[in-house]
């Protein structure tokens, strides 16, 4: 029997460009908190992918203000998220074939309170069945836990299912490893390709070339 094909989309930097929005938030965030922030915007930009405490954590704030950061950050993001933010090149493209060919999900770190309007916003939340944020696990990425959680709302049976994750960072390829599902590493994100290599042998341009290799699989 011919399995049926579970495809699964990270979403910051595999089927958005959301890197002004995230930066400027953050920088935002500092001037409010009145936080000396000694780093550049390019050390923010390497920990995108991460949830918002262990980025701040790993930008110098402190452990017991952690959460008062990401709550300036949230109230910013949610007013400026939507103009600040684009699909990325061939992004429809990718899911509109995703969906042709199998059925598909979306498992990022973002919560689903600002995700959700962005899928909305772009006109492609129609497509995906289960949107997995961070509110809905304990453990984000890298860990396996969002994969498996998305899976299981959408009955997987390793039997009738082929499932593959698609993600721009190893917390994508890491997660999809320790899930035990097939993974396509795309350079169009936050990752280097050395990087990515590390934790797959596929690795493709954008999301959309991504779903054009796994159709012909």
């Amino acid at each position: 029997m011919k399995k049926t094909k579970i495809i699964l989309f990270d979403l910051d930097g595999t089927l958005i460009e959301s890197t002004d929005a995230i930066i400027s938030t953050f920088l935002h965030s500092f001037d409010e908190m009145n936080f000396d922030f000694k780093g550049t915007s390019e050390d923010i930009k390497s920990l995108i992918g991460y949830p918002l405490d262990i980025m701040y954590k790993d930008l110098g704030v402190q452990d017991d203000k952690v959460w008062d950061f990401v709550d300036s950050y949230k109230r910013r993001y949610r007013i400026i998220s939507k103009e600040k933010t684009t699909l990325l090149e061939n992004a429809l493209e990718a899911v509109q074939l995703a969906s042709q060919i199998g059925r598909v999900s979306v498992v990022t770190t973002k919560t689903r309170m600002y995700t959700m309007p962005l899928l909305e916003h772009f006109d492609i939340a129609q497509y995906f069945e289960v949107v997995t944020g961070r509110e809905n696990v304990q453990n984000p990425k890298p860990h396996p836990e969002p994969i498996l959680i998305t899976l299981e709302q959408m009955n997987y049976d390793e039997n009738s299912h082929d499932v593959w994750m698609i993600g721009d960072t190893k917390l994508d390829l890491i997660a999809a490893n320790g899930a035990k599902v097939n993974s396509v590493g795309v350079l169009c994100g936050y990752g280097e390709e050395s990087e990515l290599k590390e934790h797959t042998n596929i690795l493709k341009y954008d999301a959309l070339s991504a779903v054009e290799f796994i159709k012909d699989i």
